[in-house]
Parts: structure tokens; C-alpha cells; sequence
């Protein structure tokens, strides 16, 4: 089948299933503007803040949408999922909202406070567990794989999966109409780890603006993607060593790559050094705090690497998890 006709994981039907069954359990986050950024820029910025989602980033989209959709049986068993943070908190949150039991695969070095949170999730739900590997010499999908075979759970992996991806997709969602009164956007930045949010928004973004630029921005450390779109196939990588620990990826998904080879039109890559800058920006500025992998499509526009003079652009801030002393030491200094 040509890859460019071939069916992909989800559709803009999926993306409007998941936006239904989140209305009343997602925050609806605001879209902020900055006049300093637009000038700096020359481009009409708007940034989703999903940072300001419940568990500080836009994982509880595609994590609820997931675990609604399970079966009684399904529920009582409980839902199995690795991830460097994020992940593991929306899943958490979303199996204690739902009713059952969650057990995390997180790296021994996640952040205290993705770890911490994770935990309190989980407090009070019978079966919850946080299990810790290395994350350097041990494989997470295996462990994910072999305790949801010996538990009966439900294996949820962080962006492969259609319902992920699909409920991932309602923040582009939201921010295009959000911003529609003022005309379409030109182009919108999303933070590329395993390709979850960036195909799910890239989805959700041609479907209403078919002119629309969707672009991947990636740590420089960690650039399987951008390194698979130039070979036309999925590339495995070490585990990169960047402060975006959120997008410490050794691979596109099987899933995710095809709409990201159909849809985005390229991935770009920015240093750990320029993520400081959108953090310490988006403090100074905007008053938020941004997590390393939150600000990568920030730091992307903010420091040229992609230049959009005259253009009306959208970027996904994708989330605020970010433990509170590294976070000061990195604003301090800029230690990286």
C-alpha cells in the first residue's frame, strides 16, 4: 500500500470523540499572548498553556481518553504505563478519577517531584504502584509488557496508541478555535518525543486549517525524529542525555511516525541552552513555569531557529512538571 494513501492511526472523528468524553474532566487552558514575544519575533504569537492542564501538562488528554474507553473488565484489573514523568501522572490521575488500580514504570533519576506526584495520585487506590528501572541499561517496554502479562493489566504506552494520540490531538483542538476571530494560523511549533502530541495536533490542525505549517521541534540530543524523517524510516537511538527529560525518546512510534511523515512538515532541533532562555522567558514574561520539554517549541520561535515574520503562529506549551530547585538553579545560572 502506498505510504501516502495508507490509513492512519486515527482521524479527525477521534479527535472530536476524545474532545466529548474530556469536556468537564481537562481543563480547558488559556491561550496566552505576549506583546514582547511578538515583537522579538515579528510573528503574532499564541501559546496553549498546558502547563495549566490538571497534573501540570497536556498527558492527562490522552491518558483519560485512553482509560475511558476500557472495558469493566478492563477496569477492575487496572492500567500498566511507563513513562519519564508525564505520563505516568495522567495515567495515575485517570485511573483514580476512573476507579482502578495503576501501576507506573518511571527511571530511578525521573524528578522528585514528577515521582512525588505520581505517588499521591495513587494514594488510596488498592493495587498502585510506582515500580523504578534504570533507564539506561534496563528497557521499559519489556517491563511494561511482562507485568501487564503477569497482572492481567492493560498495558497504555505514552504516545503509541490511538486513543492517546487522539485525545493528545484536542489541544491543537482548542487552540485553533480559540483563535480563530482573528483568522487561521500559519504555523504551529509541538514538542516532539515519541510523536504523540505532534501527530494527534497534526491531525486535528490540517483537518480545520488544511494550509496550515505544522513543525516538530526536538532537543538537539535527541533527534531520532528528525533523523527518521530524513531516512524515510523509524530510527533507534541511545537514550539522549538533555534537561527535556520529557522527550528523552529512543524512537518515533510505529503509530506516530506515518501521520508525522504525511503531516508535519519538518522536525527542527534546539540546544538545552536555548530551553533555559524560553524558560527563564516564560517566567520573566509570562509568569509561568515551564518544564525543559515544555518549551521546546518556545525556544524553537524565541531563538530563530524557526523564523515566522508577519505570520499568526500557535505553540503547544506542553507542560510545567519541572522539580522547583533544578527549575531555580536552571533560571539562576543557566547550568545545564
Amino acid at each position: 500500500m502506498n505510504p501516502d494513501t495508507a490509513p492512519l492511526a486515527i482521524g479527525y472523528d477521534d479527535i472530536i470523540a476524545a474532545a466529548a468524553r474530556l469536556a468537564g474532566q481537562a481543563h480547558r487552558t488559556p491561550v496566552l499572548t505576549s506583546t514582547t514575544l511578538n515583537t522579538r519575533t515579528g510573528a503574532q504569537v499564541f501559546l496553549k498553556c498546558e502547563n495549566l492542564q490538571r497534573m501540570g501538562a497536556f498527558k492527562f488528554r490522552g491518558a483519560y481518553n485512553a482509560l475511558a474507553q476500557f472495558t469493566p473488565g478492563q477496569r477492575r484489573a487496572g492500567v500498566i504505563a511507563f513513562s519519564s514523568g508525564n505520563h505516568a501522572q495522567a495515567i495515575a490521575l485517570s485511573a483514580r478519577l476512573l476507579g482502578m488500580p495503576s501501576v507506573i514504570v518511571m527511571p530511578q533519576d525521573s524528578p522528585a517531584a514528577k515521582l512525588a506526584a505520581t505517588r499521591g495520585y495513587q494514594q488510596g487506590q488498592a493495587g498502585s504502584e510506582v515500580m523504578l528501572y534504570d533507564r539506561y541499561t534496563e528497557d521499559r517496554e519489556a517491563i511494561g509488557r511482562r507485568v501487564a502479562e503477569e497482572r492481567g493489566m492493560t498495558l497504555i504506552p505514552p504516545y503509541d496508541h490511538p486513543h492517546v494520540m487522539a485525545g493528545q490531538g484536542t489541544a491543537a483542538l482548542e487552540l485553533i478555535e480559540d483563535t480563530a476571530a482573528g483568522g487561521p494560523l500559519d504555523l504551529l511549533l509541538v514538542c516532539v518525543g515519541g510523536g504523540g502530541l505532534v501527530s494527534g495536533c497534526a491531525v486535528a490542525a490540517h483537518h480545520l486549517n488544511p494550509g496550515i505549517r505544522v513543525v516538530g521541534v526536538e532537543p538537539e540530543a535527541g533527534n531520532d525524529t528528525q533523523q527518521s524523517l530524513a531516512l524515510g524510516r523509524i530510527v533507534h537511538i541511545d537514550t539522549p542525555k538533555t534537561i527535556a527529560d520529557g522527550a528523552q525518546t529512543q524512537h518515533s512510534g510505529t503509530l506516530t511516525f506515518p501521520v508525522i511523515q504525511r503531516l508535519v512538515e519538518r522536525i527542527v532541533t534546539v540546544s538545552d541552552a536555548q530551553l533555559v532562555q524560553a524558560m527563564r522567558f516564560a517566567a520573566e514574561r509570562l509568569k509561568q513555569v515551564v518544564e525543559p520539554t515544555g518549551g521546546l517549541g518556545l525556544a524553537a520561535l524565541l531563538c530563530g531557529v524557526v523564523a515566522a515574520p508577519g505570520q499568526r503562529v500557535g505553540v503547544i506549551v506542553s507542560g510545567g512538571n519541572v522539580d522547583i530547585a533544578r527549575y531555580a538553579a536552571l533560571l539562576a545560572d543557566g547550568a545545564v
